[in-house]
C-alpha cells in the first residue's frame, strides 16, 4: 500500500461508520431529557460519554501537535463534573467540538509534511500512526457504549 492510500484510510477510520453506527447517528436527536440519565447497570450517562470522548480526543490531538501541551489530570480531568449537561447549548457545543476534533486529526493524517511513523519528539515513543489508531480505538469503544445506552433508554430507533 502506498503512503497516500494509508493516509486516506487513517483519516477515514476516525469518522466512518461502515461496520456500525457512527457518532453522528449515535448523537442525532438524542432526547435532551435523557442526556443525563443512567439506567441501572450503565456506567455512564450520554453526557459523560460525549464529554469524556471530546476531552480525550482534544488531549490526544494537542499532545500530537504541541510540545507545550499539558494533559488533564488522570482520570478526573477526562470526565465532566456532572452526569448531565448544564444546558442544551453545552451539549451542542460539545458535539460540534467533538466533530471538529475528528476532522482535525483526519487532517493531520492526510498532511504529507507529517511523517506518520516518526517518533513525536516530545513523547515517549509515540508516533502519529499510534495516535490516530489510539483515538479511533478509544472513540469506537465509547461509541458502542453510547449506542447501548440509547437502547437501554429506549431512544435508539436504528436497525
Amino acid at each position: 500500500m502506498d503512503e497516500k492510500a494509508l493516509r486516506k484510510y487513517l483519516a477515514e477510520v476516525l469518522t466512518w461508520g461502515e461496520a456500525h453506527a457512527d457518532w453522528k447517528a449515535a448523537l442525532a436527536d438524542f432526547p435532551a431529557k435523557l442526556r443525563g440519565e443512567k439506567p441501572a447497570g450503565a456506567p455512564h450517562t450520554a453526557w459523560e460519554l460525549l464529554e469524556h470522548c471530546r476531552i480525550a480526543q482534544w488531549d490526544i490531538i494537542e499532545f500530537s501537535r504541541d510540545a507545550k501541551h499539558v494533559s488533564p489530570d488522570f482520570p478526573a480531568g477526562y470526565w465532566p463534573k456532572s452526569p448531565a449537561p448544564p444546558s442544551a447549548a453545552a451539549w451542542e457545543k460539545s458535539v460540534k467540538e467533538f466533530e471538529k476534533g475528528s476532522h482535525e486529526m483526519a487532517e493531520l493524517a492526510l498532511d504529507p509534511k507529517i511523517d506518520l511513523t516518526a517518533r513525536i519528539p516530545h513523547g515517549s515513543g509515540q508516533n502519529m500512526v499510534r495516535q490516530i489508531l489510539l483515538l479511533a480505538d478509544h472513540n469506537s469503544y465509547h461509541l458502542g457504549q453510547l449506542v447501548l445506552l440509547r437502547r437501554l433508554l429506549g431512544a435508539w430507533k436504528k436497525e
